[in-house]
């Protein structure tokens, strides 16, 4: 037989409760029950979530000969080249 109990909810949370069962054309009392019986069902394992992996540039390249980015200089005259070359499309 089913037991009557007393649950203390947030105001918020219990509007939203009464209006996905009235959507449901259920009671509020089948709409907590089903609840309960997933969380309880559970056993306190979490559901998987699909791993999402990175994208990986699948472009070949590298570096253009007589680039070392370990030296700083080297990087700025590679920029200095490519914004000459955006200049000269803009005349």
């Amino acid at each position: 037989m089913p037991e009557r109990t007393t649950v203390r909810l947030p105001q918020d949370l219990l509007k939203k409760a009464k209006r996905k069962a009235a959507q449901e054309g259920r009671t509020l009392t089948s709409l907590i029950e089903d609840g309960l019986r997933l969380v309880v069902a559970e056993n306190g394992k979490k559901p998987k979530t699909k791993r999402v992996m990175p994208r990986v540039s699948k472009a070949t390249g590298g570096l253009l000969p007589g680039i070392d980015l370990a030296r700083f200089s080297d990087y700025q005259e590679m920029e200095d080249r490519e914004y000459v070359e955006r200049m000269k499309t803009f005349k």
